[in-house]
């Protein structure tokens, strides 16, 4: 039989420490359990190692990125916003700027830098990190919480905290336990679906454009039902599809779409919002300047030449004659293209490539106020394992660092 504490913190990422934390320095006695053999592991790989914290938005554009259920976050964000979270960090000895003037970064881009300053914090307020304890059950008698079981003990606490995380990255330990642990006792949990990922494209064109970067793209749902879903941002394309920020953003839309439908239509625009109109006119100003450049070199004015001659393929245009010497309906097409590219999502690498899961623990069954369980007095959620997921820019750690804090105060009182 393991001890007794005030409370039992259940995952070790962004939500689960600064939960731990802020009960300690309540006073409490806390034991934080991790699954795998080191604490932090998914935090580790955030943004590619370099941990983009939270930004600079106010509470409200904030919430506004998470859609509908983002008025979920106010009281954790009134009580810990990215303001509390930078001073709460430079307490510790770690300074962050904003390089872009709005995602927020350590000094160093490393999520180490995070990870051993909490790591430190939680040694000398007296926190027990225990790891390789992976929790299987929570222990309980239908109306208050009394502790967990992990694979090899048992740990008592009137106060239990689940910040387990999503699904995405299993390999950095996100199997959905917390899910698990919250169906077991009543707790309703929404679909889950990966995102934050690459998709696949129907479309092979894809794999000749690898080279370039194609800024500020806008994609669009090409579906009547969904004509509303959209996204800005800049794109990569792939051997097999498309990834870069905005696909990581819009992902979040199209995995539900693709457990739906077997194939989701985009489309793309990759002349920076111009639309028909706008690019004849530019086109226009080109061949005055130089009347015998060819289809493929005016294409390059707006676009790399990979795509650009991607998309004379796909007009049936000769890309080394002039713009004139095409037919007319060639023309209209390759117009048409340049406003809105096709592109048809089939695949994706499921939650094994994902940042981050959308769906979770049904909201409706949690206080906003103190993250505490409807159900179950003494279990509180905090982080990923909740259904609400955000876009890039550090929304979802912040949300995580803010949810989580909000917990720590809750089991203090």
């Amino acid at each position: 039989m393991g001890k007794n504490y005030h409370v039992i913190v259940v995952g070790s990422g962004a939500a689960g420490m600064m939960s731990a934390i802020i009960a300690a320095r309540n006073g409490k006695s806390v034991v934080l359990l991790e699954k795998l053999s080191k604490i932090g592991a998914k935090l580790k790989a955030t943004g590619g190692g370099r941990c983009n914290l939270t930004n600079t938005l106010d509470n409200e554009t904030f919430m506004s990125h998470f859609g509908r259920d983002g008025k979920f976050m106010m009281p954790a964000l009134d009580a810990f916003d990215h303001k509390a979270l930078t001073s709460f960090f430079k307490e510790l000895g770690v300074e962050s700027h904003a390089p872009d003037g709005f995602r927020i970064f350590p000094l160093t881009h490393s999520s180490s830098t995070i990870i051993e300053a909490m790591q430190r914090e939680m040694q000398r307020l007296g926190v027990d990190v225990l790891c390789s304890q992976k929790v299987v059950s929570l222990m309980h008698d239908g109306k208050k919480i009394s502790g967990v079981q992990t694979e090899t003990d048992t740990y008592g606490a009137p106060k239990v905290i689940i910040a387990t995380g999503g699904k995405g990255y299993p390999v950095l330990g996100a199997e959905g336990d917390g899910y698990m642990l919250a169906e077991s006792v009543g707790h309703s949990v929404t679909p889950l679906h990966p995102a934050m990922m690459p998709l696949k494209t129907k479309e092979k064109w894809v794999a000749n454009c690898r080279a370039d970067t194609i800024a500020k793209v806008e994609l669009r749902v090409d579906m009547k039902k969904y004509k509303k879903l959209h996204a800005k941002g800049d794109l990569i394309f792939t051997k097999e599809g498309i990834r870069g920020p905005v696909v990581l953003d819009f992902s979040r839309e199209i995995t539900p779409l693709l457990a739906k439908y077997d194939e989701v239509p985009l489309v793309a625009n990759f002349t920076k919002g111009m639309n028909e109109e706008q690019i004849r006119e530019r086109l226009k100003k080109e061949v005055s300047k130089r009347p015998d450049v060819t289809t493929l070199e005016l294409l390059q004015t707006l676009l790399p030449e990979s795509l650009a001659l991607e998309l004379c393929k796909m007009a049936d245009a000769d890309p080394a004659l002039t713009l004139a010497k095409q037919k007319g309906e060639v023309r209209d097409r390759l117009f048409k293209l340049l406003v809105w590219t096709p592109l048809t999502v089939n695949g994706h690498d499921g939650f094994k490539m994902a940042m981050i899961t959308r769906g979770g623990v049904s909201l409706k069954e949690i206080d906003p106020y103190t993250m505490e369980s409807k159900k179950l007095p003494g279990l509180y959620f905090c982080g990923e394992v909740m259904n609400l997921d955000g876009p890039c820019g550090g929304y979802n750690l912040q949300w995580s660092f803010a949810s989580g804090y909000l917990a720590g105060v809750a089991v203090s009182s």
